[in-house]
């Protein structure tokens, strides 16, 4: 068995609860426990303090003030800042129960459990179909693959739209079905969760009500984490929510965790300050 293999299946094996923080009550299992120490992009520290645990099947929202670290903390969660010259990370992210920073750990496996959908719609410049078609490719998918890609877009609210013009291509459809199409691409592999860092930002209201919709239907097969400056958004989509700030006592700008809750108790009884003052509207 090659190191890709064997991470993808220790991967699979590991338990579905995670040990660490604990969860909040009455809180489902936790597919994903992310406990953040530092993160830090050479000698700037970007992150500290925050630790999120992701339940299973639900949507979980980080909201906040610009350069508070929410996509950051979200991007950790499946080694996307791996990218990022000088990225370092202190603390842990287990997912089912394995640290996906630990030593030997393939990042590339990791990503095949863990999709992210991006803020602004990529749809690569090829036809629908191998748009979805792309990440079974390159993950050497051997089943049947006009039924994986029908399921997909079926997944993303997309096939009764482009059933009949796969071959073309996926340039040429609306933002929000642009958005939906990459969705039906990270689906594809189906992976346990799926990242989306601000997904409507560049859609129009009702293309974002779509996807809003969309969320609702995808996370009783999938578990979602979501980055998102919409506090409505968050509102209608979000079972628990996590709250970050902004820390400038240094001189710098270091994100941290304020509080994270179920969203109607975030929203409806803040405990701390910069929570209130952040859903009256005080800043943004």
């Amino acid at each position: 068995m090659n190191a890709d293999m064997s991470t993808q299946a220790s991967l699979a094996a590991a338990p579905e609860v995670a040990t660490g923080a604990p969860a909040p009550a009455a809180a489902g299992p936790v597919l994903m426990d992310c406990r953040v120490e530092h993160i830090f992009y050479g000698s700037f520290l970007a992150v500290r303090n925050a630790e999120v645990p992701i339940i299973a099947n639900e949507i979980t929202a980080f909201i906040g003030p610009s350069g508070c670290g929410k996509s950051t903390v979200l991007r950790s969660l499946n080694r996307m800042n791996d990218f990022v010259p000088g990225f370092r990370m202190e603390g842990h992210v287990h997912y089912r129960g394995q640290d996906i920073y630990a030593p030997g750990v393939d990042p590339v496996a990791v990503r095949r459990s863990i999709g992210m959908v991006f803020q602004q719609p990529n749809p690569f410049a090829t036809s629908i179909y191998n748009n979805v078609a792309f990440g079974l490719k390159l993950n050497r998918f051997k089943g049947d693959y006009a039924e994986r890609i029908e399921k997909a877009l079926r997944g993303a609210a997309l096939w009764d739209e482009v059933k009949d013009k796969l071959n073309s291509s996926g340039l040429a459809l609306s933002g929000g079905q642009q958005q939906r199409l990459c969705i039906a691409r990270a689906i594809a592999v189906e992976p346990d969760l799926l990242l989306m860092d601000e997904p409507c930002s560049a859609l129009d209201p009702i293309a974002t009500r779509r996807v809003e919709e969309l969320m609702l239907e995808l996370k009783q097969t999938y578990t979602i984490a979501i980055v998102t400056h919409n506090l409505q958004q968050a509102q209608r989509v979000a079972d628990r929510t996590a709250f970050f700030f902004v820390d400038t006592s240094a001189g710098g700008r270091t994100g941290y965790l304020i509080e994270y809750r179920p969203t109607q108790e975030l929203f409806g009884d803040p405990k701390e300050e910069q929570t209130r003052a952040y859903i009256r509207g005080d800043f943004s």
